[in-house]
């Protein structure tokens, strides 16, 4: 079940990272990148799992909250907003 979990954590970061790189609009490379920010947040909840450190689950928290308020602070940058 681990394998199958990282396998897909694999093929969407593959897939975010071109979205990323053939991106034509900033909001595309927006998008890309809170998808990217996810699942690092995945991959650290695996490794959590696997390693049995709840310590992990943590740092997962405060990079999912750091990443959404980054998230927000672009789009109304790109809004014009700020």
């Amino acid at each position: 079940m681990i394998y199958v979990l990282t396998g897909f954590i694999v093929m969407g970061i593959i897939l975010s990272l071109i979205r990323l790189i053939k991106g034509h609009e900033a909001e595309n490379r927006v998008v890309a990148v809170d998808v990217l920010t996810t699942l690092t947040s995945a991959v650290l909840l695996l490794y959590a799992l696997i390693t049995g450190n709840a310590l992990f689950l943590d740092v997962v928290l405060v990079y999912s909250i750091l990443s959404f308020a980054a998230v927000i602070a672009l789009a109304r940058y790109l809004e014009g907003g700020l």
